[in-house]
């Protein structure tokens, strides 16, 4: 269900909050779904459940899951597929900008491209 890119430069805790984001978008978890606990999670994946617990609790922070002690962490309805969809594309966003800087384009440039997109909406 997760998947999780060892040798990208994201975090892997990133990656598995990421993760989640994509599989509510994509309508394969819905709200009020229970998530697998982390030691599951991080038996699955090969990594530490601390790494596991970092993504849950970065989620649970921003409102996207809930945790209930003794009986696991659930979806909630803040992450709809639309929400969800649009977190992703801003982060695919974000870092594509941060790509094109590090090649050389400058805000100017980047600006100009955005402009130019809501130009054409």
């Amino acid at each position: 269900m997760f998947q999780i890119d060892f040798s990208a430069r994201i975090p892997i805790y990133e990656q598995l909050y990421y993760n989640v984001i994509r599989l509510a978008s994509a309508g394969v978890i819905k709200p009020g779904d229970k998530l697998p606990p982390v030691r599951v999670i991080a038996s699955q994946l090969g990594i530490n459940p601390n790494t596991a617990a970092k993504a849950y609790r970065e989620l649970e922070q921003n409102g996207y899951i809930f945790s209930s002690v003794g009986r696991g962490s659930y979806l909630t309805d803040k992450l709809d597929e639309r929400s969800a969809q649009k977190i992703m594309v801003l982060n695919e966003f974000r870092d594509a900008a941060k790509n094109a800087a590090t090649f050389g384009a400058d805000r100017e440039t980047l600006l100009q491209i955005i402009d130019d997109a809501f130009k054409e909406v």
